[in-house]
């Protein structure tokens, strides 16, 4: 097995060093938070004083940190010149493209193979190594990095070049965003029409309209199957991550000169609805704004 250093503890991070642990890997994690640390030790990792010291003697290197001035900050202060040159860097948060290229080369020039690796399935597939990884990197480095990331997630996926993980991941969420707005506003018309919604679902998730917002993730308590919406909209997905990527992906649209007007428009009510005070409900939880009964998150 293999000295693995894990930078970045929160929700997602925690359980995909967890689920190395339980594979029988060598984890020293590092986090600023000590409650943080705290629980990586009780899954069986070892505490590390700083990133430096995490990354000292690592085989793997793998960070999950909450956006790309992170990323940089962790990479070219604790990372590249501190780590041994064999390890392979796996860089797992959700960044801006350009960012992912730019640490990527700059690994790639002091030595290191290193891959983009954003995830997609939330804190339950992050808990149950259910994940799905979206790649970028060299096929080389491809290969040094799954036998890690296979153990954190059902799937594995190589989406090209440096920085192509990110580049799907965004575009990905970005679908997922306007196709939940689309899904909310959807009920919230069939029911004022006088629809029954576990009727309007039964038909809907079997005719044309159907998509995974409404037959996986129903927004709607006790339709489909379980989802957040039948916990109160708590845990799953939290509306400003959602709003976070939406964001991301905004400024790619741009730097490519891409016409997104539904992602736009998506941004725009999330940003909205985070405003509100829905940050920190799931994302489905937007449906609660859109229903013009409802003010504010209770």
């Amino acid at each position: 097995m293999a000295r693995v250093a894990f930078i970045g503890l929160g929700n997602m991070g925690g359980g995909m060093a967890a689920n190395l642990v339980k594979a029988g890997h060598d984890v020293t994690a590092f986090d600023l938070s000590e409650d943080a640390l705290l629980r990586a030790e009780g899954h069986g990792a070892a505490r590390a004083g700083s990133a430096q010291e995490a990354v000292a003697n690592a085989e793997a290197v793998i960070t999950m940190l909450p956006a790309g001035k992170h990323v940089r900050e962790v990479f070219e202060t604790n990372v590249i010149g501190c780590a041994p040159k064999e390890a392979i860097l796996i860089d797992c948060s959700t960044i801006d493209v350009a960012t992912a290229r730019e640490e990527i080369g700059k690994a790639a020039a002091a030595g290191y193979e290193m891959v983009d690796a954003p995830v997609s399935g939330g804190i339950a597939a992050a808990d149950a190594g259910t994940l799905t990884f979206m790649v970028g990197g060299t096929d080389a480095a491809f290969e040094r990095a799954r036998p890690y990331l296979e153990i954190m997630g059902k799937a594995v996926i190589h989406a090209g070049a440096a920085g192509s993980g990110q580049a799907a991941k965004i575009c990905n969420n970005m679908l997922l965003g306007a196709s939940m707005a689309a899904t909310c506003e959807t009920f919230v018309m069939a029911r004022k029409l006088g629809l029954d919604l576990q009727t309007f679902f039964d038909i809907s998730s079997k005719a044309s309209g159907q998509c995974w917002s409404m037959t996986t993730y129903c927004p709607v308590p006790g339709v489909g199957p379980e989802t957040p919406a039948d916990r109160g909209y708590q845990g799953g997905f939290a509306a400003a991550l959602m709003l976070k990527d939406l964001r991301l992906a905004m400024e790619a649209a741009q730097s490519v000169d891409a016409y997104t007007p539904m992602g736009a428009e998506a941004e725009t009510l999330y940003a909205r609805f985070a405003e509100l005070g829905g940050g920190g409900r799931d994302f489905s939880a937007i449906i609660k704004m859109i229903d013009d009964s409802w003010q504010a998150p209770q």
